[in-house]
């Protein structure tokens, strides 16, 4: 009884409340070096103060009053703050523990992370001085190898290193996965090597499934720090395929498993191509996010994008369009303003072609194959070809359960959203960061 009267009732918050926190971390601001980040990575919450903030969090949790704090700050920075509003923005952030010695519901559900025994002394040393040498050690020999052999370069053909599609497109998207999988884990170990906690799910990308690791906890730690973990799955793709070329290049493997090498270093290639699709908010997305010094692009880039596409069509239907409103763009600081600018086309125009090349080109192969696959299995099942009904069948089923997977991925991360929470003006709030 005593749980869920603390989760339904409102406590309000006056001068006189004592307030406490969860533990949080706390680090001077990449950008102002009047500001502090402020947060819980184990919920994946953080938020940006000014630096006396900080000093209001640690008064209050020492035990002053909310009137005694503000007393304090103003006679230490000769500044009036109002910090019942900056306790009811930190609640809403999560990282209020207790007001008046009774116990808060966080908004927040703190998550669970993957691989919690992972300790950043476990991994860290695979991102040290000797690992980055042995690292480049490695894609030079690859350049040298690939300069005097250029044929071990992939081209489409050896997607079909078999005559059996099906097969091919079995063990493709086996070896896919695989690496995929890998991509994510090295998202989350570069985290871990930072102390922050991470979690790997599926997520989608206009119409692709993707494999996603939430690295928001990132935001404890410097910039300079958190490109490690936007870069380490690329990093690791990369040394896949330089490994597999190398294999390639000095060794005879037997020729199923030179194909299957072939078919993998063509995968990642693909793969790696993908993340250059900024407007998908890919890994690369992230690093011209930090790059750029913004702190929500895609959020930002959306809105101004809507902001213009409402203009436009108050001006050609304005008895049925409504007038768009102030300029959601004109509040952000100059740089950031720029790059959301530019972003914005950028997502207008990187999602329309992607669309259009899916409806146009992907979807119709799809089809089609689909239904040469069905075609197959009802022939073998009246007489015709047994493998070539066994192969049409391994397409339905690869191809059935990703579109499945993905339908499902679609409905949980849209289907039952619920309305974000506007946060007050006097924090800002920093993005989630789903390295991909």
């Amino acid at each position: 009884m005593t749980e869920t009267a603390a989760a339904t009732t409102r406590v309000v918050v006056t001068t006189d409340s004592l307030v406490r926190f969860h533990p949080v971390q706390v680090r001077p601001s990449d950008d102002d070096p009047d500001e502090v980040v402020v947060g819980r990575p184990e919920i994946g919450q953080f938020v940006e103060l000014p630096a006396v903030g900080a000093r209001a969090i640690e008064l209050l949790d020492a035990g002053a009053t909310i009137g005694t704090a503000e007393r304090q700050l103003a006679a230490e920075h000769d500044i009036e703050v109002d910090l019942v509003d900056l306790v009811e923005a930190l609640r809403e952030a999560g990282l209020v523990d207790q007001i008046d010695g009774q116990p808060l519901a966080g908004p927040h559900r703190q998550v669970r992370p993957h691989l919690p025994g992972l300790r950043a002394r476990h991994v860290s040393w695979l991102f040290g001085p000797v690992a980055k040498l042995v690292y480049l050690a490695l894609v030079a020999a690859t350049l040298v190898t690939v300069v005097r052999r250029p044929e071990l370069l992939p081209t489409f053909r050896d997607f079909f290193w078999t005559d059996y599609v099906g097969l091919a497109v079995l063990v493709n998207t086996g070896l896919f996965s695989l690496s995929a999988t890998m991509h994510e884990l090295s998202h989350l170990v570069a985290a871990r090597s930072l102390g922050a906690p991470a979690r790997i799910r599926f997520a989608t990308r206009l119409h692709h499934l993707v494999l996603e690791t939430d690295v928001t906890a990132i935001w404890s730690v410097p910039r300079r720090y958190r490109y490690r973990v936007y870069l380490s799955g690329l990093f690791w793709d990369l040394a896949v395929v330089c490994v597999a070329l190398l294999v390639l290049g000095h060794t005879t493997p037997h020729p199923v498993v030179a194909a299957l090498l072939a078919a993998l270093v063509l995968v990642l290639v693909m793969s790696m191509a993908l993340q250059l699709h900024v407007y998908m908010r890919t890994d690369f997305y992230f690093v011209l996010l930090d790059v750029l010094r913004c702190r929500n692009l895609f959020h930002d880039g959306l809105a101004y994008a809507r902001h213009l596409l409402r203009r436009f069509g108050h001006s050609v239907l304005p008895a049925r369009i409504a007038a768009a409103g102030d300029d959601p763009s004109a509040v952000l600081p100059s740089h950031e303003r720029r790059a959301v600018r530019v972003y914005a086309a950028a997502v207008v125009i990187g999602s329309m072609v992607a669309l259009t090349s899916f409806a146009g080109f992907g979807l119709p192969i799809l089809l089609h194959g689909a239904f040469q696959a069905g075609s197959a299995v009802v022939a073998g099942a009246t007489g015709g070809s047994l493998l070539a009904a066994v192969d049409g069948a391994l397409v339905l089923v690869v191809e059935g359960t990703l579109q499945t997977i993905f339908l499902l991925t679609l409905y949980r991360r849209y289907g039952r959203r619920r309305r974000p929470t506007t946060a007050p003006t006097s924090v800002t709030p920093a993005g989630p960061v789903p390295a991909g």
